[in-house]
């Protein structure tokens, strides 16, 4: 009869040491659980920033350009437009009664007019990519109005510019001078026929 009741009395201790095990590995989880919830909730949101290319193209390089580095960035493109557009005879380099000729010489015509000198949600963009081909050495100015008339507060500014032969030169410092706000970062210039992986590779040498 002893021997029956101690047989009791251990399995009574045995089924309530395994209930205490229990309970603890449960709190255990909950307390594991509720820490991955507390880091979670921690967490830095991701930025959701977008990237604009705004681009100026007179023989439609810049243009092929900014469309590579849209499709790169996932970003927006606005094309700039002279509200009166330029034709074949006034980009005419080489005579010097064409109108960029004439512009060229007197720095008062170059406040060129565009269709459209802002971007819809401007404040949504974080990176502003902006394109043209160099005249003269320096930026073509239609993209000086649009400059101009925008604040890059908060921004980073990345220039790119095509021509045949002629260097980036001073193009991208000019521009920030123009603006006055931003972060502009350094430019660069591709040839006229620059293939869609070359500029692929200098966007990618951007987030490094």
């Amino acid at each position: 009869m002893m021997k029956k009741i101690l047989m009791l009395a251990l399995s009574s201790l045995m089924v309530l040491g395994l209930a205490a095990c229990g309970n603890t590995n449960g709190a255990d989880a909950s307390s594991s659980a509720s820490k991955k919830t507390d880091t979670a909730a921690q967490a830095p949101a991701k930025g959701n920033g977008k990237t604009l290319v705004v681009y100026y193209s007179a023989g439609g390089h810049t243009k092929n350009v900014a469309n590579y580095i849209a499709k790169a960035t996932n970003g927006d493109v606005l094309e700039l437009k002279p509200a009166n557009d330029y034709t074949d005879a006034d980009l005419d380099y080489n005579n010097k009664d064409s109108r960029v000729y004439r512009e060229h010489d007197d720095a008062n015509l170059r406040d060129i007019p565009l269709v459209k000198d802002k971007a819809d949600n401007w404040e949504g963009y974080d990176t502003v990519f902006i394109g043209y081909p160099i005249w003269w050495g320096i930026a073509a100015w239609p993209v000086d109005t649009f400059v101009k008339h925008n604040d890059f507060s908060g921004k980073t500014v990345i220039p790119f510019a095509t021509s045949a032969s002629s260097g980036f030169g001073d193009s991208g410092r000019q521009l920030q001078q123009m603006a006055g706000t931003g972060n502009w970062l350094e430019g660069k210039r591709f040839p006229s026929n620059v293939s869609e992986s070359t500029v692929q590779q200098w966007v990618q040498s951007l987030n490094r």
